[in-house]
């Protein structure tokens, strides 16, 4: 009988009597300890394979919903240019930068750093060397020690990320902690809360408040995750995911028929997520000088639940320009849905021929503060036609970006009747395209006056 077998077998038998939550790998890893992806496929065969066939590890798919782009070609993180982060794992791949001129010190920087692999297999690789480099435990260890996930140097002159391949990180394997995914999606786009501006804690999202965590509505099958709707994140594993889901809210979520009538035009976002926060504007075009005398773009944030969002109608198509990433919809296509989105804007370099948005090497502006020669960088690494006169002619100008808000869900805080139908309210309703004489009939205190004192009734 193979260890791969008797593994098994005792999985049946431990399945049965195990305390919950306890893995019934553990024996066979207290013995043996940890060597990495092949100690997971013991018991999950096949699982590293079709774990390099997801987004998080490719960090591109096709995408059949955005403008402008080919959809028989794959965009996400690994190639995609937009002024949130204005570079990609190709021209921002993990490296080392030049030294500052004033310190002489050196650091490591790539926006693939979050990456579950070793950097030695990379974004998008495939073969058995890369089911290897899979740091399984970096998401399922509930004891991982993210101390030791930096990037080095090895003997050989190679960087390579670290990772805790520890037996004690693998003792603690189990479903993935509000830690293990937040550790990398609430520290993207350059730091805390930047990109997407939410936390989630019980203090910031009622799922959190009730003890559940990320998969428990992001439930992952092979390893691929369902994601929403959002017009800035493309890439997806194509699976999708909403409130209204059967095993979820369902399409009557509430016991008021009044509000349930709302759930085909507004999104329950719309009410249940007010607020939000994170970075609103960067700019790539003038870096500032930080506390280790390194250079980050300059950039506006707020913290979680800080802005009031804008409201749009979503179909779940996209536009996309060079000066412009947003919902397509209107209220009379009859797929489209009032969403709340968080609008940041991004300056960056265009070309000034063609007036496409240029990417950026990270590496030279981080050292000192030289945005043009990172254009040049990245135009070299891009293949662009004479990078240099390229950088050399490069316009700064502006992108908007409309970033979906799905998270920071409350219920006690979520709007009422007059939030949105009261004249001051928070939907422009001229915007959204209704008609002078509709507007008087939505912003009367008929439609909710009687029920709201109800309420108000209550509460006395």
């Amino acid at each position: 009988m193979t260890r791969t077998t008797i593994v098994a077998a005792a999985f049946v038998l431990a399945a049965s009597t195990a305390m919950a939550g306890e893995h019934f790998g553990r024996e066979s890893i207290e013995k043996s300890g940890y060597q990495g992806p092949e100690t997971c496929e013991e018991c999950h065969p096949g699982t590293a394979k079709a774990f390099l066939d997801t987004v998080h590890w490719k960090h591109e798919s096709k995408v059949t919903n955005v403008d402008g782009i080919d959809p028989k070609k794959p965009y996400g993180m690994k190639n995609r240019i937009y002024v949130m982060c204005n570079g990609n794992d190709i021209v921002n791949n993990l490296k080392e930068i030049p030294k500052s001129p004033e310190t002489g010190k050196t650091k490591f920087s790539g926006c693939n750093t979050c990456h579950p692999g070793n950097h030695l297999s990379d974004v998008g690789s495939t073969g058995p060397e890369a089911e290897k480099a899979i740091d399984c435990l970096v998401c399922h260890s509930s004891d991982y020690d993210f101390s030791k996930r930096k990037p080095y140097k090895d003997e050989q002159g190679r960087i390579v990320m670290g990772q805790d391949r520890s037996t004690k990180a693998a003792l603690a394997i189990g479903k993935p902690s509000v830690k293990n995914c937040m550790v990398c999606h609430e520290a993207a786009g350059g730091g805390y809360v930047v990109k997407r501006g939410f936390s989630f804690t019980k203090d910031t999202d009622v799922h959190a408040a009730k003890g559940m965590v990320c998969v428990d509505c992001h439930k992952a099958k092979h390893h691929k995750i369902p994601t929403g709707l959002d017009p800035n994140n493309w890439a997806n594993d194509g699976v999708r995911i909403s409130c209204a889901d059967a095993s979820c809210h369902g399409d009557k979520p509430h016991k008021d028929a009044d509000l349930n009538r709302h759930i085909a035009k507004i999104a329950c976002q719309t009410c249940h997520i007010p607020r939000t926060g994170g970075a609103f504007a960067k700019d790539f075009t003038v870096w500032t000088q930080t506390a280790d005398k390194f250079y980050e773009p300059t950039t506006l944030k707020k913290e979680a639940n800080e802005t009031t969002p804008v409201y749009a109608w979503y179909n779940g198509t996209v536009a996309n320009t060079p000066h412009f990433i947003g919902p397509k919809g209107s209220r009379k296509d009859g797929k489209s849905k009032i969403m709340p989105f968080k609008i940041f804007q991004g300056k960056a370099f265009y070309n000034a021929k063609s007036g496409e948005l240029l990417s950026m090497d990270f590496a030279p502006p981080m050292a000192s503060g030289d945005t043009r020669g990172g254009v040049e960088s990245a135009a070299r690494t891009l293949g662009l036609k004479n990078p240099e006169q390229v950088a050399k002619s490069a316009v700064p100008g502006w992108q908007t970006i409309y970033f979906g808000s799905n998270h920071l869900v409350t219920k006690g805080k979520a709007l009422s009747c007059a939030n949105c139908h009261a004249p001051n309210g928070v939907l422009n309703f001229k915007n959204l395209g209704y008609s002078d004489k509709e507007i008087v009939r939505l912003t009367t205190p008929e439609l909710y006056l009687k029920q709201l004192v109800e309420k108000q009734k209550e509460e006395w």
